[in-house]
């Protein structure tokens, strides 16, 4: 199988390692990182997905992942790495591309006061990122791969060298959280596990949330972490409560249901628990 990675960073790299380990033909779009991505056996093809014509030599795949974070030192403008990125992308890849699947977010969904909600919620994103993941998604559903995509909603991705909020515990910089609401999380490993596992089903034009399915109150989750580094109590008088526009003024709790019912993946991360002691020992 040939496979491409568009965004082969924190999960992008992972997926392309599990493929290479399946012996898979890897390619990985990239700006700066050839020699680092070629190392590990990637073929790396040097572009910007904002700049169209360096992008006129993307193979033909029979996998596209398209899963590009916002590089915040490069760009300043999200919608043109998110949606105008993806739009490059799409027109300059072959009509015999087989599956393409779309890392997008579970920001698209803004608040719900705590609710469950899955697939079939309304979307109405209220920070930036979600309305550009939102558009990026509605693209995809209007082009010529809409019928063999894939749209992934990622709830927070974490794992080692990314725990959500740890420099702020360990620095005590309490004004800083928010201990109203749910969080949402995925480690990084079972978001690769099931990008790949989707990546060999037959297409369909279907959305799915990807989340580990346990909702987590986040001051029970600010107060886990703590307690690795031997604070005992956060003191939340000292919190603020953060606006709506902000990712901590948002609560919900989202459902993996028909992820997991249809492809039937078992997560080595059960629960942010287990995946934070793995990831703060590593990390």
């Amino acid at each position: 199988m040939k496979r491409l990675v568009v965004g082969c960073g924190y999960l992008g790299l992972r997926v392309a390692k599990r493929w290479l380990a399946a012996g898979d033909t890897v390619f990985a779009l990239t700006r700066s990182r050839a020699k680092e991505l070629e190392a590990v056996g990637i073929s790396p093809i040097v572009g910007d997905i904002t700049v169209p014509e360096s992008l006129d030599n993307l193979p033909t795949a029979d996998t596209v992942l398209f899963a590009v974070g916002m590089d915040r030192s490069m760009y300043s403008d999200i919608r043109l790495v998110y949606v105008g990125g993806l739009e490059h992308v799409v027109e300059r890849l072959s009509n015999s591309t087989g599956h393409l699947i779309y890392i997008s977010s579970t920001g698209v969904y803004g608040d719900f006061d705590g609710a469950w909600i899955d697939e079939t919620a309304e979307t109405q994103p209220a920070r930036e990122g979600g309305k550009a993941c939102l558009e990026a998604e509605q693209l995809i559903r209007q082009s010529k791969f809409a019928s063999q995509s894939t749209i992934l909603r990622f709830a927070g991705i974490y794992g080692p060298g990314r725990v959500p909020t740890r420099s702020l515990i360990q620095s005590k910089d309490w004004k800083k959280l928010s201990a109203a609401g749910y969080l949402n999380l995925i480690h990084v490993d079972d978001g690769a596990k099931v990008v790949s596992t989707v990546a060999d089903q037959t297409p369909t034009g279907e959305t799915f949330v990807v989340s580990d399915g346990r909702p987590s109150l986040r001051k029970e989750y600010y107060e886990f972490i703590a307690k690795q580094f031997g604070i005992d109590e956060i003191p939340w008088e000292e919190s603020i409560v953060k606006p709506t526009e902000s990712r901590s003024g948002s609560s919900k709790r989202v459902s993996n249901r028909k992820l997991m019912e249809r492809f039937e993946i078992n997560l080595d991360y059960p629960d942010y628990q287990a995946g934070l002691k793995s990831a703060l020992d590593m990390s």
